[in-house]
């Protein structure tokens, strides 16, 4: 079957859906400029789920000294990886594309109509969802695209959603997808990448997987994400065969003088230096499209990091991206999300 790919954010399809996927991530600014980050970062840490300080105390130091002190620093970032557009995004819409052209191969004309959402910057989950429902479709399947669980990103993700929803006359029959942390074919691709990436290049002495960090008040209040990290980590090192001193966790992007989750990716490159490691690998499972947090953080300023503190090779695994069995991972959800895929 010779299938047009989807248009990014949902071009009209050439059949008639009767239910939708709506992949969601968390969005990047618009431009790679000053301009454009300060109105992405606006967005995003004004979220109470990112930042819960009340905004009365937050706004004036986020708008009057973290924007500014931070958009041409983050712009310079995102240029060094922009390449017409931001990474996240292509990569979102290639996930979108690929989603729907499985679905439309192993369904038929019964496959949902697969689309796209961004937490902040848009397209946005309530004028998709709306979309949606203007053009008939009743069953709606939303899938945050973080493995983890956490209430700054799946729980932001539910917030928006619930948001649409006390607005709504008509209410859509909805599946929103937690977490796949543990789930089979996120693993079984995570260590196929790995071990592609060992082909390719040689197996480090360790592997690491950096997760992006959260607030550790957060997990104290109950949030499950670094015990579903901890899961993952292990998981994928059982799939691997590796023993326990060859691979280890560590969390990055941690932002403000709070103390977030430990060990930091950083702090644990110059330790597995020191220790004498000179070649490590790295991978961050937290993410499911390579971003500003992988391709420059972690394959440029991290690499640094250890290379400086006595490390001789570092190397960076990609994120899952829109590799097929990634997708095929994906369809394997959305599929036993209420059967959306199979429902005529």
């Amino acid at each position: 079957m010779n299938l047009p790919e989807a248009a990014p954010g949902g071009g009209a399809p050439d059949w008639n859906p009767s239910s939708a996927v709506i992949l969601v991530n968390l969005g990047s600014p618009r431009a790679a400029t000053p301009r454009g980050v300060s109105a992405f970062l606006a967005e995003f840490l004004s979220d109470r789920r990112v930042v819960e300080l009340p905004p009365l105390l937050w706004q004036p130091i986020l708008r009057g000294i973290v924007i500014p002190l931070r958009a041409r620093r983050v712009a310079h970032a995102y240029a060094s990886i922009w390449n017409g557009d931001s990474p996240l995004r292509a990569i979102s819409q290639r996930q979108q594309q690929a989603l729907q052209q499985h679905l439309r191969q192993a369904h038929g004309d019964a496959a949902p109509w697969v689309r796209l959402a961004m937490t902040y910057q848009g397209p946005s989950i309530a004028a998709t969802i709306a979309d949606c429902q203007r053009r008939g479709i009743e069953r709606i399947c939303v899938l945050p695209l973080y493995p983890q669980y956490s209430a700054t990103t799946t729980g932001a993700v539910f917030d928006q959603v619930s948001r649409y929803l006390l607005g709504a006359r008509s209410l859509p029959e909805l599946h929103l997808v937690r977490d796949y942390h543990d789930a089979t074919a996120y693993i079984d691709a995570l260590a196929a990448s790995v071990r592609e990436h060992w082909r390719e290049h040689g197996r480090a002495e360790h592997l690491l997987l950096s997760f992006h960090g959260i607030p550790e008040a957060n997990v104290l209040k109950g949030d499950p994400y670094a015990r579903q990290c901890e899961r993952t980590a292990q998981l994928l090192g059982a799939r691997l065969e590796l023993p326990a001193n060859a691979f280890s966790l560590a969390y990055q992007s941690r932002f403000g003088r709070a103390k977030w989750l430990m060990p930091y990716t950083s702090e644990t490159l110059r330790e597995l230096a020191r220790r004498g490691v000179r070649s490590v690998d790295v991978m961050s499972p937290a993410f499911a499209a390579d971003c500003l947090e992988t391709l420059e953080e972690m394959a440029v300023e991290n690499r640094a990091v250890f290379l400086e503190s006595g490390g001789s090779e570092y190397r960076f695994i990609a994120c899952l991206n829109d590799r097929d069995d990634h997708v095929g991972m994906m369809a394997q959800i959305v599929c036993g999300a209420g059967s959306f895929a199979s429902r005529a």
